[in-house]
């Protein structure tokens, strides 16, 4: 019960087996044989792999069905910190009010072209 949950979160995060054991801090190795069922985590490391995909040891260990939201990995992305962006919206608070207006539809247009691949837009406003 344990392999295929561990396998099936690790999956909805999009990780490696190596991605996921850097950041809880175990072998790559360690984690494939969780995985593949020939060995269990002690109780520190049921917690830390618990911990990270925010679920609960019943959970991890099939005593829970409890079937966990799992969020997906977001990036937090300040403008503040990328120069050339800062650059353009300076540079943008100079235009007239239609080249403004071409600037956010290009912008949405840009967006829904990175929705149409797939890319996911937390706390945006669809309209």
């Amino acid at each position: 019960m344990l392999s295929d949950r561990l396998v099936e979160l690790r999956k909805s995060k999009k990780l490696t087996q190596q991605g996921l054991a850097a950041k809880l801090k175990i072998t790559r190795s360690s984690l494939s044989q969780y995985e593949i069922g020939n060995r269990q985590p002690d109780y520190e490391t049921l917690k830390k792999i618990a911990d990270f995909f925010e679920v609960t040891t019943d959970y991890l260990l099939g005593y829970s069905n409890t079937k966990p939201v799992v969020k997906e990995e977001k990036t937090p992305y300040n403008v503040t910190d990328d120069p050339d962006l800062q650059i353009a919206f300076k540079e943008a608070a100079d235009f007239s009010e239609e080249a403004r207006r071409q600037t956010i539809d290009f912008i949405n247009y840009l967006k829904e072209k990175e929705k149409a691949k797939g890319r996911k837009f937390p706390n945006s406003s669809d309209k």
